[in-house]
């Protein structure tokens, strides 16, 4: 099964269908390339220049299915990082 999402677009082998935005309804996004951060086993992890669709009227982030599986298997897998970062931790006192 080959899906792909593009521009408020889900393309599942060559048939185009209308996706919407799980937070805002909006039919609108731009493919960009993303960082995200993981929490996993309580360590923190970056990964970045992930591609992905940006809803144009929130920002919400949708990553196809492979692409989601290839970043859980770069971060539960052996994939080394290309860098370490520092990261300071603050405690939220309302």
């Amino acid at each position: 099964m080959n899906r792909m999402k593009t521009n408020g677009l889900i393309i599942h082998n060559g048939d185009k269908k209308m996706f919407n935005c799980y937070n805002c309804g909006s039919e609108k996004f731009t493919s960009q390339l993303v960082n995200e951060t993981f929490e996993i086993e309580g360590k923190l992890i970056l990964v970045e220049n992930i591609p992905a669709q940006v809803c144009s009227r929130c920002g919400e982030i949708i990553f196809s299915s492979e692409t989601a599986e290839k970043v859980r298997l770069m971060v539960q897998g052996e994939t080394k990082p290309i860098k370490s970062i520092q990261v300071d931790v603050f405690a939220y006192q309302g």
